[in-house]
């Protein structure tokens, strides 16, 4: 399962066809009755619960003395109760045997306070900031309806009135159940907000939130100070990581952009925290940039642009007098490459004849601003990177394999081709887990294993996250992916489902991407798989994982059942179904990429 769990081991290279040496545990439960999920003291939001487990199939399983109705034929189940606020006691019981577990459900929404009082950790800002002359800043608390509510800062009192926010977002998971509505908010008349504009820099300290009741009185002091930051006297920053996680606001939360590559200079315009805003739009923390003293104003001029051939790949090279803020977007035969802080003087652009690109248009957009408009000769892309040499930015647009027109299916159709195999999870790291406990890290590197042993007898070259059951970092995994640069790589997971999910009844394959050089491939094997094994789909997403962000090359993750499922289970474990499994894998594979061929 990909969601919820995020280690992965380092990069191996293989040629061989290694022995499979993970046993499958028994599909059924030898010590009779076992719950896996959830713990036996367990907390959730969900507003009701699913119980994975197995028994004896010849006896019947209770939950608060009701029969459960379903079970697979070796005895597992998954049933879904409702949940009430509080303290919920469940007591399982088979032949004697009995196990209780206790669910709390706490509640979702911002809780409205009683009496003469602020909601807890409901005054804005919660962090210090800093804002540009002239921006809107707004304060907000929670407090009881019909109170009189305003904030001292500085000299000046801001009354902050009653608004109507009614309905909340579900986080991004609720989309994977099909949850994904807004939902009421339930605060009323009791959320209370209030801007200001402030037009000269300055320390403005911290809002004193001001509370009227009943004719009684509170004050209480915010936690987030407030600054006002001059434009003449911007710091500049250099980002100092491999590629910078530029995000569209200050939070992990909000979506990211294109990485920066390292060296990149921009100005700061803004902070929340430990987060900055740059003069571009993007947001990145403080950690992965430092203040560069003295520096001159990061802006910079472009004249002339080259291309240049390398091995594999095609370069475009782009000489600037700073390292400036990038973004690329990718269309189904273009590529856009956008220069922040930059003006053009170019009247000479060399790019000859290329594998890749039919030809470059480019337009001054707005000022400091410049996009680069790739047009491609084929809609499938096979990955790009960027990075800075000195001053120059460096895009590098990969070509795509050579096939030689052969056939798929047959013994060698995958002879000069690279794959990386990715076992997701690895010991501690369980992932999901299947009725009778049985791991997800344990399925992962089995199917991995022997779709390795399929692509190895197509011609194939292998290379391996973790050959064993261990636990290596995450960013090892991805880095090397990029720099391997293989022509595609499948992360190989099974899947679960969040507490208001219904086990029971879901099923299926499901494959994500994030690139669009990604989707093809996700669309084509995913179909492929769902087809040929006759098993349910449960949808392509695109979605932001570590596993699908790698850009250098084609990377999909895909989660190949659901490991809650009791009838699922059954299928995921059966020795012969995970041969066609590995088979249908590699032979998709190979179709694919001789379909892309043809593009």
């Amino acid at each position: 399962m990909h969601n919820k769990y995020v280690l992965f081991p380092s990069l191996i290279l293989t040629s061989l066809i290694s022995t499979i040496t993970i046993a499958v545990m028994p599909a059924h439960a030898e010590s009779g009755l076992q719950v896996v999920y959830p713990p036996r003291i367990h907390e959730t939001d969900a507003d009701r619960i699913f119980f994975i487990g197995t028994a004896n199939p010849d006896f019947p399983v209770t939950i608060n003395g009701q029969m459960i109705q379903e079970r697979s034929p070796r005895g597992h189940f998954a049933p879904t109760l409702p949940l009430t606020l509080g303290e919920n006691i469940f007591n399982l019981q088979q032949q004697g045997q009995q196990i209780q577990i206790k669910v709390n459900r706490v509640s979702n929404q911002p809780i409205i306070p009683v009496g003469l009082a602020f909601g807890n950790n409901s005054l804005l800002p919660d962090r210090a900031i800093a804002r540009l002359p002239g921006e809107l800043i707004c304060l907000e608390a929670i407090a009881p309806p019909d109170a009189s509510v305003s904030a001292l800062l500085g000299n000046q009192t801001i009354p902050l009135t009653s608004i109507t926010r009614s309905l909340q977002l579900p986080p991004n998971s609720s989309v994977l159940t099909s949850q994904n509505q807004p939902t009421p908010l339930g605060l009323g008349r009791s959320q209370y907000q209030g801007c200001l504009v402030a037009n000269t820099p300055g320390n403005l300290g911290t809002p004193q939130f001001q509370l009227n009741l009943n004719g009684q009185s509170l004050s209480q002091a915010g936690t987030g100070s407030i600054e006002i930051i001059s434009p003449e006297l911007l710091s500049v920053v250099e980002v100092i990581s491999e590629n910078g996680t530029a995000r569209t606001g200050a939070s992990s939360d909000f979506s990211r952009m294109t990485p920066l590559p390292r060296g990149t200079r921009a100005r700061v315009t803004g902070r929340e925290g430990d987060w900055l805003r740059l003069d571009y739009g993007g947001w990145i923390r403080a950690s992965e940039v430092r203040v560069v003293a003295d520096a001159g104003l990061p802006v910079s001029v472009i004249r002339s642009v080259r291309s240049r051939l390398v091995a594999g790949a095609t370069e475009i090279v782009f000489p600037l007098e700073t390292p400036v803020p990038v973004t690329l977007q990718q269309g189904d035969r273009t590529l856009t490459l956008t220069l922040f802080n930059t003006t053009a003087q170019t009247d000479t652009i060399r790019l000859d004849d290329d594998p890749v690109i039919s030809r470059l248009d480019w337009q001054q957009t707005a000022p400091g601003r410049i996009d680069y408009t790739f047009n491609l000769k084929s809609p499938q892309q096979w990955g790009y990177s960027l990075r800075y040499e000195g001053t120059s930015l460096i895009l590098s647009l990969r070509h795509p394999p050579s096939l030689r027109s052969r056939v798929a299916n047959s013994p060698q159709s995958l002879s000069g081709i690279s794959v990386v195999l990715d076992p997701g999870h690895g010991e501690p790291d369980l992932g999901s887990r299947g009725p009778t406990g049985y791991p997800e890290k344990d399925i992962n590197l089995l199917i991995s294993q022997m779709v390795r042993q399929e692509l190895v007898q197509r011609g194939a070259t292998v290379l391996m996250t973790r050959e064993d059951d261990r636990e290596i970092d995450l960013g090892d995994r991805v880095r090397q992916i990029q720099e391997g640069q293989p022509t595609v790589a499948l992360s190989i997971h099974y899947n679960a489902l969040p507490d208001s999910g219904d086990a029971l009844n879901t099923q299926g394959i499901s494959t994500f991407w994030y690139h669009p050089q990604a989707h093809s491939l996700a669309v084509f094997l995913h179909n492929y798989l769902v087809r040929s094994l006759g098993r349910p789909s449960y949808g392509v997403y695109w979605n932001n994982l570590a596993l699908t962000r790698p850009q250098a090359v084609p990377t999909i993750l895909l989660e190949l059942g659901f490991m809650i499922n009791p009838y699922e289970f059954e299928w995921i474990t059966d020795p012969a179904s995970q041969k066609k499994l590995a088979i249908a894998i590699a032979e998709g594979l190979s179709q694919w990429l001789l379909q892309s061929e043809g593009q």
